[in-house]
């Protein structure tokens, strides 16, 4: 993703800045000498440039969070959080010990997801709840019906209508993920939906072969 390899780019020209205006004159100089400029990625096709420090942070991108962004991570907050409803079934009501232990794992990982974005909210000013939202339109999410259906079942019957429902959940969170990242502006935003991505299509791929 090129806009956090500019970002890295410049981080590592500040800590060069940094470096040259320590110490005495002959030591600035000498760390001055060996950091000649900051390698930034060239775009697709094209070659890699070297820039001085302050070029790099003139090109860095924009990192403002715009209302893709924030309406990601409120929206991803509410998602988890049925996946977290739908994992809390599984001990009482699962029959597979496969299926126990996915939920644990989709537990595991979701929990901190759902801290770490609401973090990035308060960090940025952002409220926890988009207002006037039908959370219930979101990709892939269970209806009142199929949780009430969910919560019926026992056994084999459980968890087969788990992990279909699941798949549905995880299909519905790589689209959200990948609209935020076409659409966001956020590195953070942008790192933490394409963990979303990653993570859950792997976990889909195995619930599919359950």
């Amino acid at each position: 993703m090129r806009r956090s390899a500019v970002a890295t780019a410049v981080a590592v020209a500040v800590l060069a800045l940094g470096a040259c205006d320590s110490g005495d004159d002959g030591s600035a100089k000498a760390k001055g000498d060996g950091a000649r400029g900051v390698v930034a990625p060239g775009a697709p096709g094209e070659p890699a440039r070297t820039l001085s420090p302050e070029e790099a942070v003139k090109a860095a991108p924009d990192n403002t969070p715009n209302s893709a962004d924030f309406t990601y991570a409120q929206m991803m907050i509410v998602h988890h959080g049925q996946a977290l409803e739908l994992t809390a079934l599984v001990p009482d009501r699962a029959a597979s010990t496969s299926v126990k232990g996915l939920a644990d794992r989709i537990a595991a990982a979701q929990k901190p997801e759902i801290g770490a974005m609401e973090g990035w909210l308060t960090q940025h000013g952002g409220a926890r709840k988009q207002a006037g939202h039908d959370h219930g339109t979101m990709p892939g999410m269970a209806t009142k019906a199929q949780l009430a259906q969910l919560r019926a079942a026992k056994g084999k019957a459980f968890d087969e209508l788990f992990l279909k429902l699941m798949i549905t959940h995880h299909q519905g969170a790589i689209t959200m993920a990948t609209e935020a990242l076409t659409e966001g502006n956020n590195v953070q935003v942008e790192e933490m939906a394409t963990d979303v991505i990653a993570q859950q299509t792997v976990e889909m791929s195995r619930m599919r072969g359950m």
